[in-house]
């Protein structure tokens, strides 16, 4: 299992803006912003509190967790939850990605190299090769593998005997992953975005690691720019990090998160530059919609996979954009945060207006 060395103080540099007690070197900070255990994760309360009970029970009775199947918009902490299980049980963390298994001889030897109890992460679940997946169901279900030996009319089926492992299948479109393996899964954990204060607590855990201050009013507007996602919001605050250094300051104060933001070109609801060009897109090119997504991504310049897995699920929980049978539409909330003029439609298309 991958352990993050020994913390280390190196002495202050001058002009740094680190404060002793909490600095430590560069890779270390930026690696322990992921928290490692059950406590340290800030947000999905009840999902924690149900973890906590799992792995109590398993751990009492010495056997391995139940499959773990975590679902939910990407950057929300679900490759976090997988090795803080790991942590928790105390037991080896593997990690791959379904892309990665081009064939079955890959899976086979990752899970016969399994030490008991072991968690097995696999990142992209719903994009595992029907034949790898087939093989999946029965090392999750009986804890053995199918292989066959020799070739045509003399060939002939064993079953090779695993360790006990839990499963812990990672996606952003359970949708997509088929109705046999889902149902294997014992433990299920849907992500939800973060709410404000779960963010900034996010925000002030992650500067005492990286050795800075921020102000309450910085906080609370870096808070509001970060898409309620925990992912964002480490990124954002290593940039502003970086400004306040730049300008020799002690800690991120309102007007550095202001300076950062407005040069990443990103507004006050976090909309980076590509969200507002989806949103004037459909506004001046398509009326305001609606516009297929294949059309959208190429008037944008960005693959249909990219602008409905990253872009879309926050526009539209932001209520700045609709999915209807017919294509994407704009919100009323759209024109008015881009300070556009909206001619006024047809009856019950903005039926916020």
């Amino acid at each position: 299992m991958n352990t993050v060395g020994e913390k280390k103080h190196p002495p202050e540099k001058p002009g740094s803006i680190l404060r002793p007690e909490a600095a430590l070197p560069e890779d270390v900070r930026d690696y322990a912003l992921r928290p490692a255990r059950l406590d340290e994760f800030l947000g999905q309360a009840t999902m924690k509190e149900n973890l906590a009970i799992f792995i109590a029970a398993a751990k009492e009775r010495g056997e391995s967790l139940d499959h773990l199947f975590l679902t939910g918009p990407p950057g929300l902490g679900k490759t976090t939850m997988a090795r803080i299980v790991a942590n928790e049980m105390g037991v080896d963390f593997t990690e791959t990605s379904a892309p990665a298994l081009e064939k079955a001889k890959d899976l086979v030897g990752i899970l016969t190299s399994l030490k008991p109890n072991a968690v097995f992460f696999i990142d992209e679940i719903h994009r595992l090769r029907p034949e790898i997946e087939e093989k999946l169901y029965i090392a999750m279900e009986d804890y053995e593998l199918d292989f066959v030996i020799g070739q045509g009319p003399g060939a002939r089926t064993m079953r090779l005997p695993l360790k006990p492992f839990t499963l812990a299948g990672a996606t952003t479109k359970a949708g997509m992953v088929s109705s046999p393996l889902i149902s294997r899964f014992g433990i299920s954990c849907r992500f939800s975005l973060y709410e404000s204060a779960e963010i900034e607590a996010i925000i002030r855990r992650s500067a005492d690691i990286l050795g800075i201050g921020i102000d309450a009013q910085a906080s609370a507007l870096l808070s509001r720019s970060s898409r309620f996602t925990p992912r964002v919001t480490n990124r954002l605050l290593r940039r502003m990090r970086d400004y306040a250094q730049v300008r020799k300051l002690p800690s991120i104060t309102l007007d550095v998160v202001r300076y950062g933001l407005e040069r990443l070109e990103i507004d006050e609801l976090g909309l980076e530059r590509l969200d507002r060009e989806i949103l004037r897109m459909i506004i001046e090119r398509y009326r305001g919609g609606p516009v297929g997504a294949e059309t959208l991504a190429i008037s944008v310049g960005e693959s249909v996979d990219t602008l409905e897995d990253f872009y879309e699920p926050y526009l539209i929980q932001a209520g700045l954009l609709q999915r209807t049978p017919r294509g994407r539409m704009v919100t009323a909330a759209a024109y008015r945060h881009l300070h556009l003029e909206m001619k006024r439609p047809p009856d019950g298309l903005f039926p916020d207006l």
